[in-house]
């Protein structure tokens, strides 16, 4: 994929209020923990996640997604009237039917003749809507678009919890699958886009590549109960192993597509899972650590809006310069793989 016509006006970003550390969930868990004999301190020494963020109980993703739309257009300077599509692309949504963009678009008093419908496609979500308002923009469809999203990792967290200590039948090994599900965080971010005819950034988006290893869909899966509420089982290691893989061969053709050496990248920002990923994803594809820019360790994995919200945290901070080559990695669980790349 490549563009000439389509740049990045905003990421931004809104971060819940409510902060549980690593330490309270293992206090919570010491019924487990004093069973399965397992030694306190271990959920942020394998994930680097010392704490993540929580909603306040019953906060509507739609309601919450409206904010973050808001203040993406406010931030952007683009006047609403030319906003031609509105994307939600969050692992969460308010409903099976309508979508959840439609209660956004309500909410941020979107225009009539704005385009709105849900995305899914796990923690990639907001890559993926980033690639398709793009291709909108590129085709002269709609001269601005926003893609929003929203986690709410409440239920699953106390789900998961819950199954650790109540769930006799588990074991120091079959436990391993639950351990991701404590690492997940809640927040709400949102991308602008626009046609290079009315940007006010040019801030370009250059194209980007995507690849999928369908053959790890079965790695980390999500369901919902009615009894339990929210359960993920993530085979951690495989997950690990086979995403890096997948995004070892997409490197090479993101570089091919956007034009670059792997030495012209000034600054990247990724999908945020844990420390051992980000080496482990670094080292493979051969780029030094010290261009990534982290939020993982207090804000934790955050689904489709880490990657976002990483880098809306990152240019409020300043850690982007005129002329710098961004690069968003994204790797979602399926598996997927999507790498944009900013200049």
């Amino acid at each position: 994929m490549k563009y000439s016509h389509v740049c990045v006006e905003c990421f931004t970003h809104i971060l819940p209020p409510e902060v549980v550390t690593s330490d309270e969930i293992e206090q919570r868990l010491a019924p487990a923990y004093e069973r399965l004999r397992l030694p306190a301190g271990r959920l942020e020494l394998m994930t680097g996640i010392a704490e993540r963020r929580l909603w306040r109980e019953g906060s509507g993703i739609g309601e919450v997604s409206a904010q973050t739309v808001s203040k993406a257009i406010e931030q952007s300077g683009i006047d609403k009237s030319l906003f031609g599509a509105l994307i939600h692309a969050s692992v969460c949504r308010d409903f099976m039917e309508p979508a959840t963009a439609a209660g956004t678009h309500f909410r941020a008093q979107m225009p009539a003749n704005c385009l709105i419908f849900d995305v899914s496609n796990a923690c990639l979500g907001i890559l993926d809507g980033m690639f398709l308002l793009a291709n909108m923009i590129e085709l002269g469809q709609i001269k601005a678009g926003v893609v929003v999203g929203t986690e709410n990792s409440r239920s699953l967290m106390e789900t998961t919890i819950k199954r650790f200590n109540t769930d006799m039948t588990l074991t120091r090994q079959s436990c391993k699958n639950l351990f991701a599900s404590l690492t997940i965080g809640s927040g709400s971010a949102a991308v602008v886009l626009t046609h290079d005819s009315i940007s006010k950034t040019g801030r370009r988006l250059l194209g980007g590549a995507c690849y999928t290893d369908s053959s790890g869909s079965k790695l980390c899966q999500s369901d919902e109960t009615s009894l339990e509420g929210d359960m993920m089982h993530t085979d951690s290691v495989k997950l690990l192993e086979q995403g890096v893989a997948a995004a070892a061969k997409c490197f090479p053709l993101f570089l091919n597509e956007v034009g670059w050496k792997k030495e012209d990248i000034s600054r990247t920002f990724c999908h945020q899972v844990g420390k051992a990923h980000t080496k482990l994803l670094f080292d493979t594809i051969g780029l030094n650590p010290e261009i990534d820019f982290t939020t993982m360790q207090y804000l934790g994995n955050t689904g489709s809006t880490a990657a976002p919200t990483t880098a809306s945290i990152g240019f409020e901070q300043g850690v982007v310069a005129p002329g710098d080559r961004v690069a968003l990695l994204g790797i979602g669980s399926g598996i997927n793989v999507m790498m944009l790349g900013l200049e």
